[in-house]
């Protein structure tokens, strides 16, 4: 039986609730009640890819019920401690103060190869989108800027690279190599062009690498789906999978592409997604403390296309492909890039 069903089993989860979370909150004297919610369960013989919420009750010494959401990550392979440890970090430099936050750490298992936890209750700028609340829209991605301002202001000192395969585009899982196999067996019709963008956006990578020393900390999956409202004035910026130290203009140009695609897909609206990236953009300004000049912005344009093709990628190999969703992010980077492409 596959392991990471434990986390599926009432019993076992109260167990090691009552052994790992109980003592990091004194004033809890019990695990009461355990809802266990399936998020992403992608289970197979032996491996896995889970992302699970504990919707949880705790009895409080003074008779009080409070109610948790405890969130589980694990992986059978993927790296999962070094984004535990980038979390823990983070937690530790103070990032939970203020209105600029994130989860708060629990533990790590590394029999699961998964981390636990504390969850952020609210809204994601996805569920905006969806339900076309163009107020919130504006405002989130207003602090979205901010908070990642705030994370690429975070002093490096002391801070390992969490995930070095991240960072860098051709490593990236599921890494360069790969993705162009699987593309010249599947879409053969774009293997060229495929291999062209990526050429691209890999040697401007390089160069940049080459001549600059300065990394940053960046969260690495920088989309709506991971930016939490929290309340009027707080947000959240969850999944830390990703974090590496990098060029902070990926999570610039990531967030960008994301939000002309959730845009369209959700607003079709070509001039409002021009208008919240503009929001985005000179909020960043207006709270970062790092110029962005013109080799910058360039850098931004490369990891937008680079994003666009990731996004790309996702609908044309995932299980039950949907090669139309594609058309749009990867008919864009080819226009950017000037590239001929039959699709």
């Amino acid at each position: 039986m596959n392991k990471i069903l434990d986390l599926f089993n009432q019993s076992y989860i109260a167990d090691l609730f009552n052994q790992k979370i109980l003592p990091l909150y004194p004033d809890f004297k019990a695990v009461k009640q355990i809802e266990i919610i399936p998020i992403k369960k992608n289970i197979w013989a032996t491996t896995y890819h889970v992302v699970i919420e504990f919707a949880t009750t705790f009895m409080a010494r003074d008779g009080q019920e409070i109610n948790l959401s405890i969130y589980c990550t694990a992986h059978s392979s993927e790296p999962r401690q070094s984004s535990f440890a980038a979390l823990q970090f983070l937690w530790q430099l103070g990032f939970s103060q203020g209105d600029l936050v994130i989860p708060h750490p629990l533990f790590f298992s590394d029999y699961f190869n998964g981390y636990f936890y504390r969850g952020v209750p609210g809204q994601t700028l996805y569920d905006y989108f969806c339900q076309k609340d163009y107020a919130a829209i504006e405002d989130v991605v207003a602090k979205a800027a901010a908070w990642f301002a705030k994370l690429h202001g975070t002093p490096t000192a002391g801070a390992e690279n969490f995930n070095p395969e991240n960072s860098r585009v051709e490593t990236v899982f599921p890494g360069l190599t790969h993705v162009l196999k699987k593309i010249n067996q599947i879409y053969p019709n774009l293997y060229e062009a495929y291999k062209k963008i990526y050429e691209i956006i890999n040697r401007q990578e390089k160069d940049y690498f080459l001549n600059n020393n300065q990394r940053y900390l960046i969260h690495g999956d920088a989309h709506p789906k991971n930016v939490v409202k929290m309340s009027e004035n707080k947000i959240a910026v969850i999944d830390f999978t990703d974090i590496c130290l990098a060029d902070f203009t990926r999570d610039l140009g990531s967030f960008l592409q994301q939000l002309s695609f959730m845009g369209w897909e959700k607003l079709d609206d070509q001039p409002y997604v021009e208008k919240i990236k503009k929001i985005f953009f000179d909020n960043y300004l207006l709270n970062s403390k790092i110029t962005l000049d013109d080799y910058a912005k360039e850098r931004i344009d490369n990891y937008y296309n680079w994003t666009a093709l990731r996004t790309t990628t996702f609908f044309l190999l995932k299980d039950q492909a949907e090669p139309e969703r594609a058309r749009r992010p990867l008919t864009e980077v080819c226009q950017n890039l000037k590239i001929k492409i039959d699709f």
